[in-house]
C-alpha cells in the first residue's frame, strides 16, 4: 500500500513522463502502482497515456473499472468520453460528456471535447454555444477561440472568425497558425498590417520551425495577392520544405499501397445486401479538384445531405487489409464477415450525421483508393470523379497547408508522382466499373455550370434543384481548405491558376507528361 507522499512523488515522475512523450512507460508503472494503491490520479494517467498511444479502446476498458468505484468522477467522465469520440462512438461520447458537466457545469475541458464533438458532427451552431460557454469562464484560453475561429469559418462567418484569431494573436503572437489562418480570408494590398506584423515576427521573434511555416504560408499568400509570384513560390517552398522534413514522407510506399489495392481481388467482397435506407455519392478526386464545390452544389438539392470529409471508410478499409494481411488464409465467409462488419460500421458513423435525408455524400476525395470496396460493399452507391488541370492540382496542393494528414503535399514532385498514381488507379477502375463512375470536368463545370449541374443531377438519378445554382447560399458547413471559395458564386479565375507560377514548375510539368 502506497502512503500519500509515496504516491505524490510517483505521480510527479508519471506526470512528468507522460509529458516527454514516454506513454509505454507510463502504462507499465501505472499498472504497478494501480495493484498498491487504487487512485483517480493514476487511472487518469493510465488513460491518457493509452489515448497517446492510440489504444482507445483500452482507455475505455480502464475507465469503465474506474467509474464503478466511482460513478461521478468528472475527470473519468471527461475520459471515457474522449476515448468514444476517438474511437468514433459518438452516442456514447456525448453521453459522458454530459454526465460529466452535470456533475461540473464548469469543466473546461468536458466543454471544450462537447464543441469539438458537435462540431465533428456539422452541428457548428451547437459547437459555439460551448465555446462561449468556456469564455465566460475565462476569456484568457486559447483553445476555445481558436476552436471558435474553426467553427464561424465552417459556417462562411469569416469576419467573426478573423475576430477569433485577431484576439488570439493579442494573447500569444507565437500562435501562428491563427496568421496562417487569417491569410486565407484576408485580400492583402501592399505593405498590409498583417503582413508587417508577420514579417516582424521573423526578425524579431525567437519561433520555431513550426512557427515559422505557418507564417511562410502566410507570405506566400501575401505575395500572391499583391502579383509578386518569385516570392510567393519562395515562401510557399519555405512552409512545405519545413513540414516535409518532420513528416520525412517517402513515396514509395505510397507506390507499393497502389499495387496492393489493383491486386486484391475484390468479388470475394461479394456480400449479401445490409439494410441501408439512404443513397450514398462519394465524391472522389485529387486534393483541390473541385470536390468541395461539387458537394456543395449536390447538398443544395432539397433531397440531399453533404457529410463533409469523413474519415470513417478509410479507417473501416485500412482495419480489413490489417486483419487480411495478419492471416491471408481466410476462406471466403470469413472475409464476409469482415465486410459486413466494416459496412455496418460505416453506417452506424454517418447515422450521426442527419439523417432524415434520403441522400448522403461522402466527399473524402482519397477514397477513389477504395472504388473496388464501395462497389461490392455499396452496390448502389454513385461515385463522382472529379476531375481538373494536373498542374493547377498540383499546385493548389503545395500552396494550401495540410499538416501531417497529407504529406504528399509539401513536395511539389511527390505530388506530381501521387497524382500520377491517381490516374492511373482511375484509369484501372473505370475500366472495372464503369457504370459507378461518372466523371466530373472542374473547367467544364465553371464554364457551362447549368449544363453541367443537370448532367451531375441526371447521373444520381436527382430531379432538377434551382437551389444548386444557387449553391453559395447554401449555410451547410464547409469544414476543408476550399471552405471560402465553396460559398462564392462559380468563378473562372482558378482555371489555369497555375500558370502564374509556370517558370517553376517546369519538371513538374514533365513529370506529368511522361509516359
Amino acid at each position: 500500500m502506497l502512503n500519500d507522499i509515496e504516491l505524490q512523488k510517483k505521480v510527479e515522475i508519471l506526470t512528468n513522463k507522460l509529458k516527454l512523450g514516454l506513454f509505454k512507460e507510463v502504462v507499465d508503472e501505472s499498472k504497478i502502482l494501480l495493484k498498491k494503491r487504487k487512485h483517480q490520479v493514476l487511472f487518469n494517467l493510465l488513460s491518457l497515456s493509452y489515448q497517446s498511444l492510440g489504444q482507445n479502446d483500452k482507455s475505455v476498458e480502464i475507465m469503465e473499472i474506474a467509474l464503478k468505484a466511482n460513478p461521478k468522477n468528472p475527470h473519468f467522465l471527461n475520459n471515457i468520453g474522449l476515448s468514444h469520440f476517438k474511437l468514433s462512438n459518438f452516442k456514447e461520447a456525448e453521453t459522458y460528456f454530459k454526465r460529466g458537466l452535470a456533475e461540473a457545469p464548469k469543466y473546461i475541458s468536458i466543454l471544450n471535447n462537447l464543441g469539438n464533438l458537435k462540431g465533428y458532427l456539422n452541428l457548428n451552431k451547437s459547437a459555439i454555444e460551448y465555446f462561449n460557454k468556456i469564455l465566460k469562464i475565462n476569456d484568457k484560453l486559447i483553445e476555445p477561440y481558436f476552436n471558435l475561429a474553426i467553427n464561424y469559418q465552417a459556417l462562411g462567418e469569416f469576419e467573426k472568425s478573423s475576430e477569433c484569431l485577431k484576439k488570439i494573436l493579442e494573447l500569444n503572437p507565437k500562435f501562428t497558425d491563427a496568421d496562417r489562418i487569417l491569410s486565407l480570408m484576408t485580400k492583402y494590398t501592399n505593405n498590409h498590417p498583417h503582413y508587417l506584423n508577420i514579417k516582424d515576427k521573423l526578425e524579431n521573434i525567437k519561433l520555431n520551425e513550426i512557427q515559422k511555416s505557418n507564417l511562410y504560408f502566410s507570405l506566400g499568400k501575401y505575395f500572391e495577392d499583391i502579383k509578386d509570384y518569385e516570392k510567393s513560390f519562395k515562401n510557399y517552398s519555405h512552409g512545405n520544405n519545413i513540414i516535409k522534413k518532420k513528416t520525412n514522407y517517402k513515396i514509395q510506399k505510397e507506390k507499393n499501397d497502389f499495387i496492393n489495392i489493383k491486386n486484391f481481388n475484390y468479388k470475394n467482397l461479394n456480400i449479401p445486401n445490409i439494410e441501408n435506407s439512404r443513397k450514398l455519392i462519394f465524391i472522389v478526386g485529387m486534393p483541390r479538384s473541385g470536390t468541395s464545390l461539387v458537394e456543395q452544389i449536390l447538398s443544395s438539392h432539397q433531397e440531399v445531405f453533404g457529410g463533409g470529409e469523413l474519415p470513417f471508410l478509410e479507417k473501416e478499409v485500412r482495419k480489413f487489409f490489417q486483419k487480411f494481411e495478419k492471416n491471408n488464409q481466410l476462406n471466403i465467409e470469413e472475409i464476409h464477415n469482415l465486410v459486413v462488419d466494416c459496412k455496418k460500421k460505416y453506417l452506424e458513423r454517418i447515422s450521426n450525421y442527419n439523417n432524415s435525408s434520403k441522400i448522403f455524400t461522402d466527399k473524402a476525395p482519397l477514397n477513389f483508393r477504395f472504388i473496388g470496396f464501395i462497389k461490392y460493399i455499396f452496390p448502389n452507391a454513385k461515385i463522382i470523379n472529379c476531375k481538373r488541370d494536373p498542374m493547377d492540382i498540383i499546385w493548389s496542393n503545395f500552396k494550401n497547408y495540410f499538416s501531417n494528414a497529407m504529406p504528399f503535399t509539401n513536395d511539389l514532385e511527390d505530388i506530381a508522382q501521387f497524382y500520377k498514381l491517381y490516374e492511373d488507379l482511375m484509369t484501372f477502375f473505370q475500366k472495372k466499373f464503369p457504370e459507378i463512375i461518372y466523371d466530373i470536368e472542374y473547367s467544364k463545370l465553371v464554364e457551362n455550370s447549368e449544363i453541367e449541374i443537370k448532367k451531375l443531377l441526371n447521373f444520381c438519378e436527382l430531379k432538377w434543384d434551382d437551389n444548386c445554382l444557387n449553391h453559395h447560399k447554401n449555410e451547410r458547413a464547409i469544414k476543408t481548405a476550399s471552405s471560402i471559395q465553396a460559398r462564392k458564386p462559380i468563378y473562372k479565375t482558378a482555371v489555369k491558376s497555375s500558370d502564374r507560377y509556370k517558370d517553376y514548375l517546369k519538371n513538374i510539368k514533365s513529370i506529368i507528361e511522361s509516359n
